[in-house]
């Protein structure tokens, strides 16, 4: 047989590079989406396990009810990481991790006098491009959106 026809037997007929490039795609949206909120659920996890130091943390910074907020960040954190783990619902999950970053970029993170806190501001714009990034694309195939809502990115 053929080598040409083998490939196209194996692949389709657009040839093997068209279905390899489709999973590294949907393989890269996996890891990406996974990477890009490890650092939120970890910082979720640990505002639960240290609730009280880190809302004297926020009352340093002059925020009123931080209780309330905190829990709010938690919420947001876990939920929008979780999501976007998943794949279920993503566009919400990074929506809910951009209403998180923005208050927390700019009342913790704006002292650019300090290098650290500079460093901290651009990774935070960083995962703002990142969320952007889902908002726009979507997850990819390997998400329960695209499985169970009608196979739209």
């Amino acid at each position: 047989m053929d080598g040409a026809l083998d490939w196209e037997a194996r692949w389709g007929e657009e040839g093997g590079k068209g279905k390899v490039m489709e999973w590294v795609k949907a393989l890269g949206s996996l890891i990406g989406r996974i990477l890009l909120v490890l650092i939120f659920l970890n910082s979720g996890i640990g505002k639960i396990g240290n609730f009280e130091g880190t809302a004297q943390v926020m009352a340093k910074f002059g925020m009123p009810y931080t209780r309330f907020l905190l829990f709010g960040a938690i919420v947001f954190e876990l939920a929008g990481s979780l999501s976007i783990i998943l794949g279920y619902f993503t566009r919400w999950g990074a929506l809910l991790i951009l209403i998180f970053l923005i208050p927390t970029t700019l009342i913790f993170h704006t002292n650019f006098g300090d290098r650290v806190q500079m460093i901290m501001f651009m990774k935070n714009m960083s995962m703002f491009g990142g969320c952007l990034l889902l908002l726009a694309a979507g997850p990819g195939r390997l998400s329960f959106d695209y499985l169970f809502r009608g196979k739209k990115n």
